[in-house]
């Protein structure tokens, strides 16, 4: 019943962001729209590359939340790696095309009613969008326009830099134990590095969703900006990080994540296993249809 009620106050959020008016502010920049110059879409992820300045903008666009279906975790990773391949490609900020969320994290779908093997396929591309973008020798910013719980606080953890619109709706955290989820421990260490260890302790014993200013206070996020400025002020920024020499900018960060990289590198197949193992459990498959029900009862 705990896991039940917890489920519907972390969807309660999804739908709450899932009815947002399509008249929503989104984060766009017209200085960016005038300079695109190497654009590429796909149905769940656009890319506009600037090649005159060496950034790429990535727009998430699957609504109504951009969540993690293995679909877009599949996209993501494709589009991530034909940047990373183009070196002309120095800089990327990541940014959503939905109004008022940045992403909700992982798609509920992709973890009920499944098999083991399919689940297993999924948890495997989440890792890969992990890996890829924790370890990308590009500069990484996160453009954070909405709000961003679980996996989408993951990905804005696994960037350079990340800046937040100063909406205090908006909230950002890795709340998994509100659905009676344990974050694996490459989720865990990739918050421990960002905020430190009592700070990442407590945030993940309670999931704990930060407000945009809690979030600057524990160096969640790094900058609060107005809401129609957060993209404009992420190439701003840019421009101050590529102004480093890019090896040593490199060395420098993988000195930083290599050990946090190797360690999931190193035992992929047994975090594979465990989550497989614990999400096709009857007891959270049962919490899981249980929501689902009384959702599509409510869309209905």
């Amino acid at each position: 019943m705990a896991l039940r009620a917890a489920l519907r106050n972390q969807f309660g959020l999804l739908s709450q962001l899932s009815s947002c008016s399509s008249h929503g502010r989104v984060c766009v920049s017209p200085v960016l729209v005038t300079q695109q110059r190497n654009n590429s879409t796909s149905p769940k992820i656009r890319v506009d590359f600037d090649q005159s300045t060496g950034v790429a903008v990535m727009h998430m666009q699957s609504p109504p939340v951009n969540s993690f279906s293995l679909d877009f975790l599949t996209e993501f990773c494709i589009s991530l790696e034909k940047l990373e391949m183009d070196k002309g490609c120095r800089g990327l900020i990541i940014t959503s095309s939905q109004p008022k969320v940045f992403s909700a994290g992982l798609d509920i779908l992709e973890m009920y009613g499944k098999s083991p093997e399919r689940c297993g396929e999924f948890w495997k591309a989440v890792q890969e969008m992990w890996l890829k973008l924790y370890s990308s020798n590009m500069v990484t910013m996160a453009a954070v326009c909405g709000s961003s719980p679980a996996g989408g606080c993951l990905m804005a953890l696994t960037c350079d830099y990340r800046i937040m619109a100063d909406n205090p709706r908006y909230s950002i955290g890795l709340n998994e134990t509100q659905l009676g989820i344990v974050a694996p421990f490459w989720f865990r260490d990739t918050m421990a590095n960002t905020v430190g260890h009592r700070t990442t302790e407590i945030a993940l014993q309670l999931g704990i969703l930060y407000s945009p200013s809690e979030a600057l206070k524990i160096g969640l996020v790094d900058q609060l900006v107005p809401e129609d400025q957060v993209l404009t002020t992420a190439t701003q920024t840019m421009t101050k990080w590529l102004a480093i020499p890019d090896h040593a900018r490199q060395i420098t960060k993988s000195m930083m994540r290599k050990p946090t990289i190797d360690k999931l590198t190193s035992s992929r197949e047994a975090d594979i296993q465990n989550f497989v193992s614990f999400i096709t459990k009857d007891s959270i498959q049962k919490s899981l249809r249980l929501y689902l029900e009384m959702l599509k009862k409510r869309r209905g």
